[in-house]
């Protein structure tokens, strides 16, 4: 039995659910923040057997999404002025973790 950890962005969270789900899978979404730019995050935790670890990953790479995002230079952010400078970076996609699960048990 293996732990899959998703982060993914918050917009493409439903989508990934529903995709794991239609999948046979079961999930559980907690809200999390955090990352270069503290956005909403959400990480889905799936426990699954091991041959069906790489089949979940799939439909989560599927549906996270990268996408760009313009934000404000440091110092803008920071002294809440705006000097037309700005920078764009790539959010979305996914990190993905998978972990051994030494027991696991229904209560």
């Amino acid at each position: 039995m293996k732990l899959i950890i998703a982060i993914v962005n918050y917009d493409d969270a439903n989508a990934v659910i529903r995709a794991l789900t239609k999948g046979g899978f079961s999930s559980t979404k907690l809200a999390t923040t955090g990352g270069f730019l503290m956005a909403g995050n959400a990480t889905i935790l799936i426990g699954v057997d091991e041959e069906r670890v790489q089949a979940a990953i799939d439909l989560i790479k599927e549906y996270s999404t990268s996408r760009k995002q313009v934000m404000p230079a440091a110092g803008e952010a920071n002294f809440s002025y705006y000097s037309g400078s700005s920078m764009e970076v790539t959010v979305g996609g996914a990190t993905i973790f998978v972990v051994d699960i030494e027991r696991f048990e229904r209560v």
